[in-house]
């Protein structure tokens, strides 16, 4: 007489204890071989995405372990196999008693003795059959079929923790390929930010990063645009307490001014028009973290006072609301802008300068750094040859030498984009960095065709790049404008662009157009 309780508990063990389906099946099988006539325990997993029947696991009790495989399937038998899952209908062959229709897809191999299958379907809908098979000559009582009934749940159970193995493992997949390829994008060959010149042009920098970094204070990076200030804040959350927690980044010059308050602190329902759902803001999402504040000279004085409360006190009020909310987060800003003056001129706030200048570091512009151009250019060749898909080059000594002359208005971004275009030019054969800053490019013609009147100064004069000469256009026409963009006697109609896109270019180049206010005509 079999205890079919123990067998039930000893089952239910074994599917819990084992992630993988192919254990709790062995576990399984031994313990049965010693209440049945067992010779040989399957899973078989009817896939319908593939059309076919796949041996999932197996418990070998005899010495037959040379069964399994894969079985296609037609669509009919599919159907009549998916539907049978669903119930909880045992099936039992013997010698005078075949399977039904297509149940024969079932088996594994050529049986040799007796079969009894139950049907099992996962929570998350996957189908398969527990396969029970005797040795020649012995027979299953209607005991066993009991009994094999009895494992089903336990066995659907062990099916699911498949499933969802299965769909962690593709997950993890999924997110390693989606790694590669943003690596691949960014020309990287590991998820860490690297700060090149970290012991020679910024060895400075990092000692103050290693001594900011372990304290909770605000910091203000300040430094032209392109010296790499979101590097520096990355640096300082990596090295702090809140390393785990998020680090988020928000360019306050890219937002409008009557959306900044809703970006940064959030807002209720219902707070304004188009407000049709609470949203947190961004100091909300970085709490347990650390927020850089980019551009933050371009804040409104509203927006300041805001930012003022939150940290003197820690808490802020959404939009619309009037519950208090306390946040943990560290302030991290950064400017290109020359804060004092704006100060003086009453476009910041001097009580937030001394709450954000806590302790300040102060990034050297590239024309400053100049002996870690080389280290730099290699490494934006390396990263532009992985983006690419060219041979990686090493700058010659040559290209060295007149990335080291040039003034490098734009900074790092400036020097990325020149090797970029140097490698694109250079087609994997070499780095072609004179022809990438434009110093072989032939002068623009004059008003004259007549070729004498070329001077000498004129047809040797080096180019710049575009993004630069795009900017100082835009300045130029800023000047004239005495600092209007919109509007009939505005820069936007004068370089006759829509002024949402003259903003957005103005931002991406990082054009100081307040300080074009107030200038006299050109």
């Amino acid at each position: 007489m079999i205890d079919a309780n123990e067998v039930l508990l000893q089952a239910w063990q074994e599917a819990g204890r084992h992630i993988e389906i192919s254990e709790t099946a062995a576990n399984i099988a031994t313990a049965l071989s010693g209440l049945m006539p067992l010779s040989q325990l399957f899973v078989r997993l009817i896939d319908p995405s593939h059309s076919r029947i796949d041996t999932l696991a197996q418990g070998v009790s005899g010495a037959q372990d040379d069964q399994g495989g894969r079985t296609p399937l037609s669509h009919e038998a599919l159907s009549t196999l998916c539907a049978w899952c669903s119930g909880r209908q045992v099936i039992h062959r013997t010698q005078h008693t075949p399977f039904p229709l297509h149940f024969e897809n079932l088996l594994s191999g050529i049986p040799l003795g007796e079969i009894i299958v139950g049907p099992l379907k996962s929570s998350g809908g996957l189908h398969a059959a527990l396969v029970l098979e005797t040795a020649p000559g012995q027979v299953f009582s209607a005991e066993h079929e009991e009994l094999l009934a009895l494992l089903l749940d336990p066995f659907c159970a062990a099916l699911e923790n498949h499933r969802r193995l299965r769909e962690i493992a593709a997950m993890r997949e999924a997110a390693e390929a989606d790694k590669r390829s943003l690596l691949n994008r960014l020309g990287r060959k590991s998820i860490g930010d690297v700060i090149v010149g970290a012991a020679s042009g910024l060895r400075l920098v990092m000692e103050r990063v290693e001594l900011v970094g372990r304290s909770d204070v605000p910091v203000l990076i300040l430094g032209e645009t392109g010296t790499g200030k979101e590097l520096v804040a990355r640096s300082i959350h990596l090295r702090s307490s809140r390393a785990e927690g998020p680090v988020l980044r928000v360019n306050c010059g890219a937002i409008p001014p009557e959306l900044l308050d809703g970006q940064l602190f959030g807002h209720e329902r219902g707070a304004f028009t188009g407000a049709i759902e609470t949203s947190a803001g961004w100091f909300e999402r970085a709490h347990g973290g650390t927020l850089f504040l980019d551009e933050i000279g371009e804040l409104t004085l509203a927006a300041q006072v805001r930012l003022l409360r939150v940290l003197q006190d820690g808490c802020l009020e959404r939009i619309g609301g009037h519950k208090t909310i306390h946040v943990d987060v560290r302030v991290v800003a950064a400017t290109h802008r020359d804060l004092p003056a704006m100060i003086a001129d009453g476009r910041f706030r001097e009580d937030l300068w001394y709450r954000l200048a806590v302790f300040p570091i102060f990034l050297p512009p590239l024309r400053d750094r100049k002996e870690d151009i080389p280290a730099l250019a290699q490494h934006f060749a390396d990263k532009a040859a992985m983006r690419f898909g060219l041979t990686p080059q090493v700058p010659a000594e040559s290209d060295l030498q007149i990335l080291r002359n040039y003034r490098w208005p734009g900074n790092i971004r400036e020097l990325g984009s020149v090797i970029d275009r140097a490698a694109i030019l250079g087609d994997g054969q070499s780095l072609e960095v004179a022809k990438a800053l434009g110093l072989l490019e032939r002068p623009a013609p004059t008003h004259s065709s007549d070729p004498e009147n070329a001077t000498p100064e004129s047809a040797h004069r080096p180019f710049v790049s575009l993004d630069t000469a795009i900017r100082l256009h835009i300045e130029a026409a800023l000047k004239k404008t005495k600092g209007r963009v919109d509007g009939p006697y505005g820069a936007a109609k004068l370089l006759d662009i829509n002024p949402h896109t003259l903003r957005a270019r103005m931002r991406k180049l990082g054009v100081p157009w307040q300080e074009f206010r107030g200038e006299p005509d050109a």
